[in-house]
């Protein structure tokens, strides 16, 4: 008798069943864009559309953002089913992946389902979450058909230098290996604008969307960057996965990329207004340390001491709060603070996470 694989990502189940509170610093995306500030009318939307691969209007505003041609463009429901149709078309079972660590958990869940051998690189905390390319190259062997990381850095936030990542892309070469970067965060790098990685390398792959940095979650505007080839083997796979896309998203998604520019403008103001904070409340705090990085969404100081999955508990019980505990990301002495949600839930948020923590030293000391 036969029995199913196991299918579970914890991090997620915790995120849809866990993490509600009142203050939330657990979301790790800019809050949501309002539909009305898109200025559509019932009759800019049609239930049904093309059911080809990939719609036309959808494909030439994504490769314009990318600097790509169309062919180079495998739309996909968001950033999550877009790293799971990548890593599909990439890996066969057995093959080495070398994966970040710490990383975002259902990157290595992915991996997990599609039977690879796993194997990690180092982003040390001491070293502000940055990679050393020669790490990677220690751990890179003649089995390794792909590289997996995040940039900007989940959960750290920490960006990593085109330099890096080109060496990376020449260790991954060697090996007939490819370069798999989400890229979800990379558009909050405002004041010096990053060019995605997809333009060091034909063995770069890239994964994004409108999710995090713009507030667009519910649009599911997601894609790949691929060469032409592997983008169509994508689109192919994808048929088993989500054959045909909700088309009323595809519309709405091609004019929030009309208007990304305002869109981008709003996500910046938020996100200074909510850094300032961030930064304001760190300062009193002798209790945490660790990187934060200018850019982003995310934080992830560690506790210098305690237990981080009691604090975070408390924290929602006591103050309506929440973060999200590190154990999701494999350091259970950090948590992840998200600065994307509405500037005076953020503030009365960090107030709330101040006093408990100062509550829960007190309690302990």
């Amino acid at each position: 008798m036969s029995s199913a694989r196991a299918v579970a990502s914890t991090y997620l189940e915790w995120a849809k069943l866990c993490s509600a509170a009142k203050y939330n610093l657990a979301s790790s995306g800019i809050m949501s864009y309002p539909l009305a500030e898109l200025h559509i009318s019932p009759q800019d939307l049609e239930i049904n559309g093309p059911t080809v691969y990939g719609y036309a209007p959808l494909q030439e505003r994504l490769a314009r953002k990318c600097g790509v041609t169309p062919d180079c463009v495998v739309a996909a429901a968001g950033t999550a089913m877009a790293n799971h149709l990548a890593m599909a078309a990439l890996i066969e079972p057995g093959d080495d992946v070398l994966i970040e660590q710490p990383t975002y958990g259902p990157v290595l869940e992915v991996a997990s389902y599609l039977h690879a051998n796993i194997l990690r690189f180092d982003r040390p905390a001491a070293h502000d979450f940055q990679i050393d390319p020669e790490d990677v190259a220690r751990r890179t062997t003649s089995k390794t058909r792909l590289v997996c990381l995040t940039n900007l850095h989940n959960p750290s936030g920490a960006l990593t230098s085109e330099e890096t990542l080109t060496r990376i892309g020449e260790i991954a070469q060697k090996s007939g290996a490819q370069v798999l970067v989400d890229e979800v965060y990379l558009d909050m790098v405002y004041d010096q604008p990053v060019r995605s990685s997809f333009h060091l390398g034909n063995n770069f792959v890239v994964t994004t969307s409108l999710t995090k940095a713009y507030g667009l979650s519910g649009l599911r505007c997601g894609w790949i960057l691929a060469q032409p080839d592997l983008a169509k083997r994508m689109w192919r796979l994808n048929d088993l996965f989500g054959a045909t896309p909700v088309h009323p998203g595809e519309l709405l998604s091609v004019m929030a990329l009309d208007q990304l520019d305002k869109i981008g403008v709003r996500a910046r103001q938020l996100l200074d207004t909510n850094r300032a904070a961030l930064n304001a409340f760190f300062a009193d705090r002798s209790d945490l340390d660790g990187f934060r990085g200018p850019w982003g969404t995310v934080c992830f100081p560690r506790r210098r001491s305690g237990s981080v999955d009691e604090f975070c508990e408390f924290l929602r019980a006591r103050y309506e709060t929440s973060v999200v505990p590190g154990r999701f990301f494999e350091m259970p002495d950090h948590f992840r603070i998200g600065i994307g949600g509405d500037p005076a839930m953020t503030a009365e948020a960090l107030k709330r996470l101040a006093a408990a923590l100062d509550e829960w030293g007190t309690a302990r000391s």
